[in-house]
């Protein structure tokens, strides 16, 4: 898929106030800092497309992008915001699951993870959420260039281990790095084979 054009289009913290058309939507969302506006702003080839910071919780808000003005990449709070109040926490966490089990458009979720890390119990959690909500995703591990190639393989083998402790199947996922563009292509010709689908349904009117 080629990107001829990526849009803000608003932020906001309420499911109603979504944009109303019928376009297909995937999130992003992940622990804090997890390189997620890095990562978007890769697959966009823009530069500060989704704002970047090194302050865990920078995105408070449901940022909407429309893409090629055929469907929108959802950009979410993250989950186990570092510096943020109780109270302030309990509200975002209330927006974003608002949000997934509310959201019709909704059509994928992105969980991304920092594969540098042994699997988080916040992030098992969070799949397993979605899970239990019927809210199809896949992940994104992220910063694989900060790993060599053993030690990638090893990491996320044991991420596959975790999950099949208590899952029959590793969900699909992408290996990414926003500074050398790794997972870029696959990632967006997988969302491109999806729209062509949603598109495809949506003109028979087939139940998606």
């Amino acid at each position: 898929m080629k990107i001829k054009s990526a849009e803000f289009v608003m932020s906001n913290s309420e499911v109603a106030k979504c944009p109303k058309n019928n376009l297909p939507e995937y999130a992003f969302i992940g622990r804090s800092n997890v390189g997620k506006s890095s990562l978007i702003n890769m697959l966009m080839q823009r530069k500060s497309l989704a704002k970047t910071s090194g302050r865990p919780g920078k995105t408070q808000l449901i940022n909407h992008f429309l893409i090629n003005g055929n469907w929108f990449l959802v950009d979410l709070p993250g989950y186990g915001y570092a510096r943020v109040s109780k109270k302030a926490k309990k509200t975002f966490q209330k927006f974003i699951t608002n949000y997934f089990e509310k959201r019709e458009q909704l059509v994928l979720a992105f969980v991304l993870i920092d594969c540098r890390h042994e699997p988080q119990p916040i992030d098992l959690e969070f799949m397993q959420y979605l899970d239990e909500q019927q809210i199809p995703f896949h992940i994104a591990f992220t910063k694989a260039d900060k790993l060599k190639p053993n030690a990638l393989q090893r990491n996320i083998e044991a991420y596959e281990q975790k999950l099949l402790e208590t899952w029959e199947e590793m969900p699909l996922y992408f290996v990414t790095s926003s500074s050398h563009d790794t997972g870029r292509d696959e990632m967006l010709a997988y969302i491109n084979t999806i729209n062509e689908q949603f598109h495809e349904q949506s003109e028979t009117g087939a139940p998606l």
